[in-house]
């Protein structure tokens, strides 16, 4: 899975992807044709520690998600992010970093911190980048439906009329995630790498001084720009790329000393993410490695055991079923099995947020 971060000039989108990532990239600006910066970010997860712990393991391995911090501020057709528009389209979701401090050293670029201005500015940017896509696809379904005959201009009358329809409400400024189609529509939906159908994390980066009100920045801003596949998270992105080279004990203790919560914002916003993607984590547990694997939501036991190893799935015979808090509380597999508390499910089991597995298989 991949998230694409954007934003503004000067939003702190690199000062994010150091938070998320642990890097330690130089923030302040991309030279003139820079590549993105790539990186993966581990998904928080407390369960792996509890039965890290009780497994006694040698590994502990989070659940990551890719994330690609993009050199450029505007994604018009014609802007400077033109080149990246095919990559963006490819990504699983948008992460679009929005600037709500105020820095002397750092002036905003339009003069003025307004993050629904800068959030409506790039909406825009993605919506025109939508709206050459429907026009240049059209141009070329007219250009075929000219050189074929009648009887075959079928698929190409479906495909001009849905990018006709999507045509007004780009144009109203409506975001195409926020539109509902009927099964056909989003199937034909899917070939073309429209922005504004994927969702979005805001991130809304503020200022050291208004941390303590995060919660209730994040509930101003969902409340004018949220919707349907809209998540929105507020942190201070500086102060999080700092913490992230820390140990964490110490970044404990620099959160206690700044007076702020002591789970990491970054950490929320990996964890947001991972929910808009459609996402939640089955996991496994031996005194080899524990581990959680990123699953869409409504997946099977089968699917699960393909995550793992392809022969698994291949193989397949059953799955053995814990929930982790039983497993943690229960001490082992053998004791929630005499216990009658390890369940065998079968191929068509669909899996639920924080079960453990033990897959059987024979090939």
């Amino acid at each position: 899975m991949e998230l694409a971060i954007l934003g503004l000039e000067r939003a702190g989108k690199t000062s994010l992807f150091n938070a998320v990532t642990g890097g330690d990239l130089p923030t302040g600006g991309y030279a003139p044709g820079a590549d993105p910066h790539v990186g993966v970010a581990h998904v928080p997860d407390d369960r792996l520690d509890r039965l890290c712990e009780l497994f006694r393991s040698r590994r502990r391995t989070a659940a990551e998600i890719r994330w690609i911090d993009y050199p450029v501020s505007a994604f018009g057709a014609e802007g400077p992010g033109s080149r990246f528009l095919q990559q963006l389209g490819r990504a699983d979701a948008l992460v679009h970093v929005t600037r709500a401090f105020q820095s002397g050293s750092v002036p905003h670029p339009h003069g003025s911190v307004d993050p629904d201005r800068d959030i409506e500015a790039l909406q825009l940017e993605l919506a025109l980048a939508d709206l050459d896509l429907i026009e240049r696809r059209l141009a070329r379904i007219d250009a075929e439906a000219r050189s074929i005959r009648a009887a075959e201009r079928g698929r190409l009358g479906r495909d001009r009329d849905l990018l006709v329809r999507l045509r007004a409400p780009l144009e109203s400024g409506r975001a195409l995630r926020a539109l509902e189609f009927d099964e056909p529509s989003r199937r034909d939906l899917a070939a073309y790498p429209f922005l504004t159908r994927l969702p979005v994390l805001l991130v809304v980066n503020i200022s050291e001084a208004d941390l303590p009100r995060a919660r209730e920045v994040e509930r101003e801003i969902a409340g004018r720009h949220g919707g349907p596949g809209v998540a929105v998270a507020a942190l201070c992105a500086s102060l999080e790329a700092e913490l992230a080279q820390l140990d964490p004990r110490e970044a404990e203790a620099m959160r206690a000393d700044l007076g702020v919560a002591p789970e990491s914002p970054a950490g929320r916003a990996v964890s947001e993410a991972y929910a808009l993607l459609g996402l939640h984590s089955f996991l496994t547990a031996s005194e080899d490695e524990c581990r959680a694997w990123a699953l869409p939501r409504g997946a099977t036991a089968l699917e699960a055991a393909g995550k793992i190893h392809s022969d698994m799935e291949r193989g397949f015979i059953r799955a053995e079923v814990a929930r982790w808090e039983e497993l943690v509380a229960g001490g082992s597999f053998a004791e929630l099995r005499r216990r009658g508390r390890l369940r065998t499910e079968g191929k068509s089991y669909v899996v639920q947020d924080g079960d453990v597995l033990n897959i059987l298989f024979n090939l």
